[in-house]
């Protein structure tokens, strides 16, 4: 991570940045995080987290409702520890993530249906733990600690068991079952799967469909490979990804809410992404309403198709001479 000391530490007011830093990570190893979960910046996050000042006492604690952004700003005007604007994803995968999953964190508790990949998302310390931290340095630390590594496991599932129930189930071609999380295009994810394909892709095999909180929810890894195609992890995946046995096409659909429908430089890298595959590219953008494909039209690539949720029975065919077919171009 790329991490910028604005000064050097002389001054008393550094020692207490100092001192404060040690003891968040002091804490985080007491609640038994791995030792890449209580370095510098997992340390600097929490008290980003609890807006703890350099000279506030953990009983002054607070707990607002804070996103990545706000976190590095927070770090750089309080503890002079500048990060830099590329440091966001690992802030976010190095402390953050594993905060949630030890049920230590909320995401969006102000929103649950917010997608993960939101800009807007934020984060807000659980309330047993923020009890627990402002109790540090205090004559009832050692007993709250106590109860609440106690509880620690019932607190995670029932945050478990409360995320799982604001998830949307999805119902796959073979009858199977998915959930996946909440907001932003998923909803319109769900109806590709459910609406689309059963109209358009009749016993079709989905073999990727990607989430916000998990990019690769559903992958069929081995089935993928045995039809010639190995996707790198970095990889930018379309939403769905359908095999069309029946007529050796995989059908490859883009979920639009806020952006991103196959435009020309998008239909290049899926043929790219996708070139191990020889019998036909399908290129499909899915809008929720036709309403919402207005403002999109000068950017849909041609010689591709155009779903829209609210009338399930048509497609939009951008200089359409095939019926949802593969172009000479995406001919392998």
């Amino acid at each position: 991570m790329a991490k910028i000391h604005s000064n050097k530490r002389v001054s008393g007011r550094d020692k207490h940045r100092d001192k404060k830093l040690k003891e968040a990570q002091s804490i985080l190893r007491t609640l038994a995080f791995e030792p890449k979960q209580c370095n510098e910046t997992a340390g600097y996050t929490l008290l980003a987290l609890l807006d703890m000042k350099p000279r506030k006492r953990w009983q002054e604690a607070n707990n607002p409702l804070r996103g990545i952004t706000p976190i590095i700003e927070f770090i750089s005007k309080e503890y002079d520890i500048r990060y830099a604007p590329n440091t966001r994803e690992t802030i976010r995968d190095e402390a953050v993530k594993f905060f949630v999953e030890a049920g230590m964190l909320l995401r969006n508790p102000d929103n649950p249906n917010r997608p993960t990949n939101s800009g807007k998302t934020v984060y807000q310390v659980e309330e047993h733990a923020y009890e627990l931290f402002r109790c540090f340095n205090s004559p009832s630390w050692e007993a709250t600690l106590n109860r609440y590594l106690q509880s620690r496991e019932s607190i995670r599932d029932e945050l478990l068991r409360t995320r799982n129930l604001t998830r949307i189930p999805v119902r796959l071609p073979t009858g199977k079952s998915v959930t996946i999380s909440p907001g932003g295009q998923n909803p319109l994810i769900k109806a590709i799967i459910e609406e689309f394909c059963p109209r358009f892709v009749q016993g079709g095999t989905v073999v990727y469909i990607g989430d916000a909180e998990n990019k690769f929810l559903h992958y069929e890894i081995d089935y993928l490979r045995r039809l010639g195609i190995i996707i790198p992890s970095s990889a930018k995946m379309p939403d769905v990804v359908i095999h069309d046995a029946k007529r050796k096409w995989l059908v490859l659909v883009e979920a639009v809410a806020s952006a991103g429908p196959v435009d020309g430089k998008r239909r290049k890298e899926l043929k790219e992404l996708f070139s191990g595959f020889k019998t036909g590219l399908v290129f499909v953008t899915a809008f929720k309403t036709r309403e919402a494909m207005r403002s999109f039209l000068t950017e849909i690539s041609w010689e591709s198709e155009v779903w829209t949720a609210e009338s399930p029975d048509h497609l939009i065919h951008f200089d359409g001479e095939r019926f949802l077919g593969p172009y000479p171009d995406s001919l392998n």
